[in-house]
């Protein structure tokens, strides 16, 4: 088993407000690229989504539960399919969202218990706390030629180091796929 988070993510390290729902000034910076640099499986996650499960927070499930059930085409249909835990306590209802579940208090453990490979998608928070426990084995980063200068970091300032190894990197529209692991 192992975590792989994915993070659309500024040349400056912002993750937040990729798409704009969040409504922050600068919000909507990755969807300014294109539908071409967003869309399908740009974090090349093949095999791992359609034999893993998917970690969110519950924002993050709120959101993509508006979008992904409405969507019918190849990659939404696996976005539909994967097992969805959601990491929240105040969530009760997934019916929004097949295949979703919350999973309680004790995320880290949850996510040490999973056989299946873990992708954690957006949810910072989420992301933080499997770091702080040393649980995250690769970054998928859709890097966008984007400078914010405010804004949550996937890193924040403060935090420890983090040495990682980059597993590779390509061109996906206007933007880098990058992985690194551990």
């Amino acid at each position: 088993m192992s975590v792989v988070v994915i993070q659309f993510i500024t040349l400056d390290g912002i993750v937040s407000d990729p798409d704009g729902r969040g409504g922050t000034p600068s919000g909507g910076w990755a969807f300014r690229h294109g539908p071409e640099t967003v869309a399908g499986d740009k974090f090349r996650l093949g095999r791992t989504l359609d034999e893993g499960v998917l970690l969110l927070g519950r924002t993050t499930w709120e959101s993509f539960s508006r979008l992904w059930p409405h969507r019918d085409d190849p990659f939404s249909a696996r976005m539909n399919a994967v097992p969805k835990l959601v990491a929240s306590r105040t969530l009760t209802d997934t019916s929004a969202w097949a295949n979703s579940w919350v999973i309680g208090e004790d995320l880290a453990g949850r996510v040490k218990g999973e056989p299946r490979d873990v992708v954690v998608a957006g949810s910072l928070s989420v992301v933080r706390a499997l770091m702080a426990e040393d649980l995250v084995d690769e970054y998928r980063l859709l890097v966008f030629p984007t400078v914010l200068g405010e804004g949550e970091r996937l890193f924040p300032a403060g935090g420890p180091p983090v040495h990682l190894t980059c597993a590779g990197a390509e061109r996906a529209g206007a933007a880098v796929l990058t992985r690194y692991v551990r």
